[in-house]
């Protein structure tokens, strides 16, 4: 496999008052203007997002937002970043943050679905399930309710030779836990994963 230079990203500031700073990333100087438009028009919108999500119906209650941004993974030609948004209203408990993640292949020039890192007919929903309740049990994790499984559209983010796979704060745990973060090695998946997709490179050994 030919050595794939990291993406060049730099960050962009949204300022819209005291307390109130959203960052977010974009890919700079790609080859493919196609595909640099495409990822950043996707980062963009998924930024928005967020804030809309934060602010609803309440946008004179923000007294503080922070946005920001975390990559993940820039190498083998997979681009997987998080986008995090803090808000806290006025007489709120506590603020609220919510993280979103973004997985690019490029060589395929997609957004990539937890689907899509799998071969078609695995069942990968069972699989990542049973691996997520065996660390729940292992780690002693107290959960809100019963865990019966992950959703076909799961959060997740690839760094390096790890899939991990997260919930939002309420999903499960309690808010004081914070992220249920369950990071999987690509090595106990290696039969269910398409060898072409994002997972299948990044366990390659060369």
């Amino acid at each position: 496999m030919p050595i794939i230079l990291p993406v060049e990203i730099k960050p962009f500031i949204i300022v819209s008052g005291p307390k109130k700073e959203v960052i977010y990333p974009q890919v700079v100087n790609l080859r493919n203007q196609q595909l640099e438009r495409y990822i950043n028009q996707t980062i963009l919108q998924q930024t928005q997002k967020l804030i809309d999500t934060q602010v609803g119906d309440m946008s004179s209650t923000v007294s503080e937002m922070l946005g920001t941004f975390e990559m993940k993974n820039n190498q083998r030609t997979v681009l997987s970043l998080n986008l995090s948004n803090y808000t806290y209203h006025e007489h709120a408990a506590h603020g609220m943050t919510y993280i979103k993640s973004l997985t690019f292949d490029l060589q395929k020039e997609t957004l990539v679905q937890l689907k899509d890192l799998f071969k078609p007919d695995s069942d990968y929903i069972k699989r990542l399930t049973t691996l997520i309740q065996e660390q729940i049990k292992k780690r002693d994790i107290f959960l809100l309710g019963d865990f019966t499984g992950i959703k076909p559209d799961q959060d997740f983010y690839i760094a390096d030779k790890t899939l991990v796979i997260y919930f939002q704060l309420y999903d499960i745990t309690p808010y004081a836990f914070g992220f249920p973060i369950f990071p999987i090695s690509v090595y106990e998946l290696m039969d269910i994963l398409d060898e072409s997709g994002p997972l299948g490179r990044m366990a390659e050994n060369n």
